[in-house]
């Protein structure tokens, strides 16, 4: 039989309530599909800094390295410890040092749901680039507290970072359907996104089975809003992609269906799976929290594990949940009942 070994981060909020609720259903399925997953529960959080100053030890990289891959809950207690604090010390490093340069987001309508939009059959696949470019972290501040004072953040991008991550967006469009478009905003940032743009155009030659049109972001932006369905795979940078992906959560429902992955595409370190609703303060604890974001990136873990039946046996489970109704409106049925219904399905 084979087995996996995760590193489970619940981390702050209401991480630990859908990152539990996650779990059982990945049990669930692999007791069905004929292997086998073993957790081991790491408390890093920014509960974890206050006590240590430190959001995971120093050592914490080198511990998940030995895993499949990792599950994470939500970070962020914006009240206690700032978001930059908690951004950099935990989730930043995992993905730069383990080289997840691809953030991948799914972003369409389950069974049930209903999204703000008359648009209803839209399936976007939005790829960030996830280790450079604005999040860099490149810059600093001089004269801190002065009228003087300079504060200068440079964002960085390489060849080889621009070209892997197109290349991956290339690879996705040519298994799905065909199209591909490459965000910018060239007009205005004229040495950056020129050279994103001229790196597309070079790579669009090795892929004439893809159709490559590249937009600015605010173009983008309006069309996920006025015509979803026009897009298949989007490819932009870290932080266009950050916000772009908030508006794809948006009009599939919410974040409580924005899920994610963070691929080391070589294998040659873990990848990480997340859902994106953050920790969410205001109701941790309640048990009402939607387990859905967490339990579609399980499933996006087990599919780059190569447990690809077993994924869709859960996507299966939870649009049967969501088709019931179940899960559709925010609040209105606790976290458990979501998750014994999506079991219920996978039974």
């Amino acid at each position: 039989m084979k087995s996996y070994s995760i590193a489970l981060i619940p981390g702050d909020g209401i991480g630990s309530d859908v990152t539990a609720a996650a779990w059982i259903v990945l049990e669930t399925v692999a007791r069905h599909s004929g292997f086998a997953l073993t957790a081991t529960e790491f408390p890093w959080s920014c509960r974890f800094f206050k006590q240590t100053g430190r959001m995971m030890p120093e050592d914490g990289i080198e511990t998940l390295r030995g895993f499949d891959a990792i599950l994470l809950g939500a970070v962020g207690w914006p009240a206690e410890v700032p978001d930059s604090v908690s951004l950099h010390g935990l989730l930043l490093p995992i993905r730069k040092t383990f080289v997840q340069y691809a953030n991948i987001r799914p972003h369409r309508l389950l069974l049930g749901v209903k999204g703000p939009l008359r648009a209803e059959s839209f399936d976007i696949l939005c790829i960030r680039e996830n280790t450079e470019g604005e999040y860099s972290g490149a810059g600093g501040r001089v004269h801190q507290g002065s009228l003087d004072e300079v504060a200068v953040e440079t964002s960085i991008f390489t060849r080889a970072g621009v070209e892997r991550i197109l290349r991956f967006g290339f690879e996705q469009a040519r298994v799905r359907r065909g199209k591909l478009a490459s965000v910018t905003k060239s007009n205005a940032q004229k040495y950056s996104m020129v050279f994103w743009d001229e790196v597309t155009r070079k790579l669009a030659a090795d892929y004439p089975d893809v159709a490559v049109t590249s937009y600015h972001v605010d173009a983008l932006a309006a069309r996920m809003i006025m015509a979803p369905e026009s897009l298949d795979v989007v490819v932009a940078s870290n932080l266009f992609g950050d916000i772009l992906t908030d508006i794809g959560a948006a009009i599939q429902g919410g974040l409580g269906y924005a899920a994610s992955a963070n691929i080391n595409p070589d294998r040659s370190a873990p990848s990480m799976f997340e859902p994106v609703h953050g920790s969410a303060p205001d109701i941790a604890h309640l048990g009402i929290a939607n387990p859905i974001a967490a339990i579609w990136s399980g499933a996006m873990m087990l599919d780059h594990l190569g447990e690809k039946d077993a994924a869709g046996r859960i996507m299966k489970a939870v649009e049967a949940t969501t088709a019931r109704g179940i899960g559709t409106i925010a609040g209105k049925d606790r976290t458990d009942a979501i998750t014994a219904a999506v079991v219920a399905a996978l039974n």
